[in-house]
């Protein structure tokens, strides 16, 4: 994989492309694959591309037919005059399987670095989630530990989260149980596949009046029109299931920001650690 400093502008360039567009899931997987690759995306033939996104070579021209141009070739020839030169360089393929997973998150991780020198949407994010009383945290399928992870933390420093990890005729209740408690804002962490019970529930979540903050695998995510602020933070897709390392740590981001809001967040965290030693919860 490239390892240079022009790559985190290329993947934004690419991803600027894609926005506004209606990608059916078959070109949001094409989309997602010179994402990940974007310093290779200029040099990869239509075959090549459609290989490494497991579609077919038809549904690539497709795909270039839908952002707007004649077809791949077309495509291809804009990505080359967009992306950096320093970006442009194909990818090292010195890496066996297993590094070239590590190196693509490697990689994730720097684009999310990238984003985050905008601090603003964080910090939104965290002063929604900080006022929102309770705080539903919704998260289904490749999801659920996500948003695990984030209530497991979230509920040291905030008075009432409420972990929504079950899909089914009950995600309605709960959405409106929380509402009822006097809910503002709903966190959702959303990863493909994407299921439709999370669009429903986010389109419902809006409905209610709810504020809908959105961690996803990118902008162009099918949750992104039913999420008032959207973050994206991208998945690794090289081995069979899906990695999520940049979600995980955007996660931890919204935790820290969430505290920064909260102006208890300190004493909390220390009653909870006096609590901890006196009840000898932890071995060290």
């Amino acid at each position: 994989m490239s390892d240079n400093g022009g790559e985190p502008e290329a993947t934004a360039r690419l991803q600027k492309l894609f926005e506004g567009h209606r990608l059916t899931p078959t070109q949001r997987r094409i989309a997602h694959c010179m994402v990940r690759r974007a310093a290779d995306a200029p040099f990869l033939s239509s075959v090549e591309l459609a290989e490494l996104a497991g579609v077919s070579q038809p549904s690539v021209t497709r795909f270039a037919v839908a952002l707007g141009f004649d077809g791949y070739p077309a495509l291809r020839r804009h990505l080359r005059d967009v992306i950096p030169v320093a970006a442009a360089t194909p990818g090292d393929s010195s890496y066996n399987e297993y590094q070239q997973a590590v190196q693509a998150e490697i990689d994730n991780l720097r684009h999310l670095s990238s984003l985050l020198a905008d601090p603003e949407p964080v910090t939104r994010a965290g002063r929604l989630l900080a006022g929102s009383r309770p705080l539903p945290v919704l998260g289904l399928r490749a999801a659920t530990a996500q948003a695990a992870g984030f209530a497991y933390f979230a509920r040291k420093v905030h008075p009432d989260v409420r972990l929504l990890d079950e899909g089914g005729t009950l995600l309605a209740d709960r959405i409106d149980g929380a509402v009822r408690a006097g809910a503002s804002a709903l966190l959702c962490f959303a990863l493909p596949r994407h299921p439709r019970e999370v669009v429903e529930a986010l389109q419902y979540a809006r409905g209610e009046g709810l504020t809908v903050v959105t961690v996803a695998d990118s902008t162009f995510a099918p949750v992104a029109r039913h999420s008032d602020l959207l973050l994206p933070a991208a998945v690794g897709t090289g081995l069979a299931f899906d990695t999520a390392c940049a979600p995980m740590l955007l996660g931890r981001v919204l935790l820290e920001s969430m505290c920064d809001a909260l102006p208890d967040a300190q004493a909390r965290l220390e009653e909870f650690d006096a609590r901890a030693a006196a009840r000898g919860l932890f071995v060290e």
